[in-house]
């Protein structure tokens, strides 16, 4: 197959299929948007699985009305038909003098080959097609990458990698941790993989030919010029959620799709959302802190996951971000602060702030002890011993602060210690950090994935407790996930719970609360019901945990008991930040 067509089309060029061999004999398949000019341009390029011929507005309707709803500026200066999920728009780069390449990951959209998602044969061909965007005479040998979440990470996997182009990296809500951030979250199985794979991927794997959606610019089917029957498409693909179900603990399989920050050397912004519980904010942190890069910055946003990456502030981020390392002009990166977070207040309030690190210097760490005689949570330090028994499939046990008499920020990585028994062999634990009005009504956010999300989410399967001692830290516990420790009904362990970072200011008259549950948090039991919406929003969106495989009800669906003793008091640790 041919590049189908190159033409001048909206004051860019256009290679359409543009093909880029890999080593093995496969051909990728790349979409080229650059300056109508001759010349040489700093490349912006993405590599991915979702087609790149798939309009963003059809193919995922109910983002794209969200995305124009908070951010009507990206209809401004763009036909947008060349909107793509996820990615930069090139109508709005080219002009600035940059090429945009977007590549179809092998198995998917118009490339051929077996689909494997995140795994080593893809980081490999994403640097082979580095390499090959910072050789073509329209490039300036500067290649960087952009783009959101898959786009994002791996980012993470291919700067490992050292690719000789490879000039800057702009990881935009990426996890990096393959088992602790997307596939298990405390070694409990998450059910997004299950959904997204079968819902975003499958749908655009190469070969689903005339089955598939058109890219309405060409007219060409998204999903390759042949059409495979579901025998060959299957044999054509990894069972990417079913290793997941079948491994639960970290191995060589996991470990094939976790970078080695050590090498990653390459300037590089790593931007977090507060509000993505279940995939993003995590490893945009631990990126940012083990990437061996010297020069590399932190910044952290609210809403959803898309809707920074296309507004004015996020774009014009970016810009000086890749003008910088691409073009070497004086865009003013030189004083851009390490760390820029816009700290969280109630009612999707936001204040950027420039800090000089993560976690924060001036933080104090501050314990906040579960009080089981009143269900308050508080600094004091009361002893008791006492047991709180819950059923797991009810809405848990929750602590609640008094109403504050001065307004507290809580900003940084979060830790609970709890002692827990079991009626069974093993227990999931959710724990939650909400903050709730003067009037009563818990305070969500606009989150990456849902809009109603709390303010900080954790999760930690009981029989997977065991620490690394060398990684973990107080506000940030580090667990092996390579053995399971059974427990023995009714006997206490010792739990050292991660929860992910956050931000919030809560204002005097509002309350902290701290729940444990035994299964996922909901806001109130109701779907948000946004339109078109791809799977329920009840709070955590599609990062929920229910396969009755990984989590079955003779394990997991009876009753836990908190247990309460002197010295063994739970609490919760929270980064307090001072006024």
């Amino acid at each position: 197959m041919t590049p189908l067509k190159s033409e001048i089309r909206d004051d860019m060029h256009i290679d359409w299929d543009a093909p880029i061999p890999m080593e093995d004999g496969i051909v990728l398949r790349a979409d080229v948007f650059r300056p109508p000019n001759d010349g040489q341009y700093p490349v912006i390029l993405a590599y991915g699985p979702y087609a790149k011929g798939l309009d963003f507005k059809e193919g995922y309707k109910s983002q794209w009305a969200r995305l124009i709803k908070a951010v009507p500026e990206t209809l401004e200066g763009s036909t947008n038909k060349y909107q793509n999920w996820e990615l930069v728009d090139p109508e709005k780069w080219v002009p600035d003098g940059y090429v945009c390449v977007r590549v179809d990951s092998r198995g998917a959209g118009r490339s051929p080959g077996v689909l494997d998602s995140w795994s080593a044969r893809e980081a490999e061909d994403f640097r082979q097609c580095i390499e090959w965007a910072g050789t073509q005479p329209w490039s300036n040998g500067k290649v960087g990458i952009n783009g959101i979440s898959y786009y994002a990470m791996n980012q993470w996997q291919v700067g490992a990698l050292q690719p000789k182009h490879l000039a800057a990296l702009c990881i935009w809500e990426g996890a990096s941790d393959y088992y602790r951030d997307l596939s298990r979250h405390g070694g409990i199985l998450c059910d997004f993989l299950n959904s997204w794979y079968n819902r975003q991927v499958l749908s655009v794997q190469n070969g689903v030919g005339d089955r598939g959606a058109r890219n309405p610019v060409t007219g060409d089917t998204i999903a390759g010029p042949d059409t495979l029957t579901d025998e060959q498409l299957k044999s054509n693909r990894a069972d990417v959620d079913g290793e997941a179900l079948r491994r639960p603990f970290i191995d060589d399989y996991y470990r094939a799709r976790m970078p080695d920050f050590s090498k990653i050397k390459t300037p590089l912004l790593s931007a977090g959302n507060w509000g993505g519980q279940g995939l993003h904010p995590r490893g945009n942190f631990e990126g940012y802190l083990r990437a061996a890069s010297g020069q590399k910055w932190l910044e952290v946003h609210g809403d959803t996951h898309f809707t920074h990456f296309y507004s004015g502030y996020g774009v014009a981020l970016q810009k000086k971000f890749f003008g910088h390392f691409l073009k070497g002009e004086n865009t003013g990166w030189n004083q851009q602060p390490r760390v820029s977070l816009n700290v969280r207040w109630p009612g999707e309030k936001f204040v950027l702030r420039a800090e000089n690190e993560w976690p924060l210097a001036r933080t104090q760490w501050t314990k906040y002890y579960l009080q089981p005689d009143d269900f308050n949570l508080g600094t004091e330090l009361k002893t008791s011993t006492k047991t709180i028994r819950y059923v797991t499939s009810g809405d848990g046990v929750t602590f609640t602060t008094p109403p504050l008499t001065h307004d507290l920020e809580i900003t940084g990585p979060v830790a609970a210690k709890l002692w827990l028994s079991s009626d069974t062999t093993d227990a999931d634990v959710f724990v939650a950090l909400r903050v709730y009005d003067p009037a009563g009504k818990e305070v969500t956010f606009i989150g990456s994935n849902d809009p109603r999300t709390p303010v900080g989410l954790g999760w930690l399967r009981a029989s997977q407790r065991k620490l690394d001692l060398v990684e973990s830290k107080p506000y940030r516990p580090w667990h092996t996930h390579d053995e399971a420790l059974p427990l023995t009904p009714g006997e206490p362990v010792e739990l050292d719970v991660e929860i992910w970072p956050t931000s919030i200011v809560v204002p005097v008259g509002y309350r902290v609360a701290f729940t444990v549950r035994g299964k996922d948090y909901e806001f109130d039991g109701t779907d948000a019901g946004v339109a078109h919406a791809p799977y329920p929003m009840k709070g955590v969106g599609p990062f929920t945990h229910t396969h009755p495989v990984d989590r079955p009800a003779d394990i997991f669906g009876g009753k836990n008991t908190l247990h309460f003793a002197p010295g063994k008091m739970p609490y919760v640790l929270l980064p307090v930040i001072p006024g």
